[in-house]
């Protein structure tokens, strides 16, 4: 089996203060440490983390969302989630987790809502 490994690409977003994650590859136990650390180097007010190019996530995966998700509100900062396939929507329906995020179809629609 391939080792697997999560890229990550930041951008500013249209506004100051929102920055864009745009992730590559799964977030599963194998690249939890790398969606980790991609997060936590982002200190900006707001992020968006694009989903679009992740084909799968896991529970530890999943344990990694929430983490960041905590993180983000004790540090008083919004994190978004936009372009997660029907694969991570389902788990997240599945574990009841979907109502703690912010999740959106599209970067833009999260752009939008961020505005």
């Amino acid at each position: 089996m391939p080792t697997e490994n999560m890229q990550g690409v930041v951008s500013d977003g249209p506004q100051a203060g929102l920055r864009i994650l745009r992730l590559k590859g799964p977030l599963s136990m194998h690249t939890v440490f790398d969606f980790q650390t991609l997060v936590r180097a982002e200190t900006s007010p707001s992020l968006i983390i694009d989903f679009s190019g992740v084909p799968y996530v896991d529970s530890a995966g999943l344990g990694a969302l929430v983490g960041a998700h905590v993180s983000a509100q004790k540090a008083q900062r919004k994190i978004s989630f936009a372009g997660m396939n029907a694969q991570a929507t389902a788990l997240l329906d599945m574990t009841r987790l979907r109502g703690m995020f912010s999740i959106y179809p599209t970067v833009e629609e999260a752009q939008r809502a961020a505005a």
